[in-house]
C-alpha cells in the first residue's frame, strides 16, 4: 500500500475514510443511537493563545433527536485527541503492517510527533486491536488447541542490582510469564499470568477452550491433571519427544518465536505493566495473518468504537 495515499496525508480524506469504516450505512449518534442526523457546515472555534485566528472544526454532525453534536471520533479511542486524524490512520497502518512491531521512537520520527505522543498513540491502537469480548471458546469437537508458556525479560546479570529478582517466580528468575493458547489453523490468545501453576492456568483453559477440544501440552507438571477437563495429549519433552503423530506444541512455539523476536528486536524496554497490551498486538497480527496490510488496518480501525484509553489509565493500570 502507498503510504502517500490521501487518507495518510490529508485530514479530510482520513475523516471520510474513517466514516466509511465506522458508518457504512450512514452516521449514528454515539449518545442516543439515533440515525436521524444533520451534517453541519465547518464550525469556527474561538481564538486561543495557540491559535489567535481560531480553528475550524469539520465533520460535525448534529443528532436531530437528542440534539447532541458529534464527529466520527466521538466514542472511540481517538476521542479528544489533538493529533491530526490522518496521523492516527497512518500510525494504525504502520503498527498493523510491521511484522515485529514498531518502536515509539521510530513511529515518532515517521509521524513528526514526540516519542511520548507516539508511545501513547501505540497503546491506544493496541486497545483498538483488543477483542471487544464475547468471543466463542477456542477449539471444539475434532479440533486441537495447543497450550504453552514462555518467559519475557532480560538476563538478571544485565539488570541493575535494584531490579534483580530475589525469588524464583513462575520457573524463571525475575521474568514475566505469558500463557498462550493456539488453535490449529485458528486463533491465538495470550494472557500475562503471575506464575505458572495449575491453579492459575486451569481457570483460563476452562474459560477459553471448549471442553470437546483435544488439548496438547508438554510434560510440565502444571498440566498433569488437565485430562479431567479435556482430551489431554502430552508430548514428553523431557525424553526428547517433540512430535507423536498429530500431537505436538510446535504451533504455539512458533508463535512464541514471533513474539520474542518482537520483544528482543523492537520492544526491549517494555514493562510488566503494559505486557498484556503488547501481547494483544502480536495476537492481533497473528489472527489476521491471512489478511493483507490494508485489510488488517481496516479491521483495527473497526475496533476503535466503544473504547477509551486515557493517559492516566495507560500509565497506571497494571496487567
Amino acid at each position: 500500500m502507498d503510504i502517500t495515499a490521501p487518507r495518510f496525508t490529508d485530514v479530510d480524506a482520513a475523516r471520510e475514510h474513517l466514516e466509511g469504516i465506522r458508518w457504512p450505512d450512514g452516521p449514528y449518534c454515539p449518545h442516543c443511537g439515533s440515525v436521524n442526523a444533520t451534517r453541519l457546515p465547518p464550525q469556527k472555534r474561538k481564538a486561543t493563545k495557540a491559535h489567535p485566528g481560531g480553528t475550524v472544526r469539520k465533520g460535525v454532525i448534529q443528532c436531530n433527536d437528542c440534539r447532541q453534536q458529534y464527529t466520527v471520533t466521538v466514542g472511540t479511542v481517538f476521542e479528544r485527541s489533538k493529533i491530526a486524524l490522518n496521523k492516527w490512520v497512518l500510525a494504525t497502518f504502520l503498527l498493523c503492517s510491521s511484522k515485529r512491531g514498531m518502536s515509539g521512537h521510530q513511529l515518532a520520527r515517521m509521524l513528526g510527533v514526540t516519542q511520548k505522543t507516539a508511545w501513547f498513540m501505540s497503546h491506544r491502537i493496541r486497545e483498538a486491536m483488543r477483542p471487544a469480548g464475547g468471543e466463542p471458546p477456542l477449539g471444539g469437537e475434532g479440533k486441537t488447541v495447543e497450550a504453552d508458556e514462555t518467559f519475557i525479560g532480560g538476563k538478571e546479570k544485565n539488570k541493575h542490582k535494584s531490579k534483580r529478582a530475589k525469588t524464583r517466580l513462575g520457573g524463571s528468575w525475575g521474568k514475566q510469564t505469558v500463557f498462550t493458547l493456539v488453535e490449529r489453523d485458528g486463533s491465538v490468545r495470550s494472557t500475562h499470568v503471575q506464575s505458572v501453576t495449575a491453579a492459575n492456568l486451569r481457570p483460563i483453559l476452562l474459560e477459553q477452550v471448549d471442553k470437546a477440544t483435544t488439548l496438547c501440552t508438554d510434560d510440565a507438571g502444571q498440566y498433569r491433571h488437565m485430562h479431567r477437563d479435556f482430551a489431554h495429549q502430552v508430548v514428553n519433552h523431557g525424553k526428547d519427544e517433540y512430535v507423536r503423530g498429530p500431537f505436538h506444541t510446535n504451533t504455539v512455539e512458533g508463535y512464541f518465536s514471533i513474539l520474542k523476536r518482537g520483544v528482543t528486536g523492537t520492544y526491549y524496554h517494555l514493562s510488566e505493566q503494559h505486557l498484556h497490551r503488547y501481547c494483544t498486538e502480536f495476537d492481533f497480527r497473528y489472527n489476521t495473518r491471512k489478511n493483507n496490510d490494508f485489510e488488517r488496518c481496516e479491521q483495527a480501525l473497526k475496533g476503535i468504537t466503544g473504547k477509551r484509553l486515557t493517559y492516566r489509565r495507560t500509565s497506571q493500570l497494571a496487567a
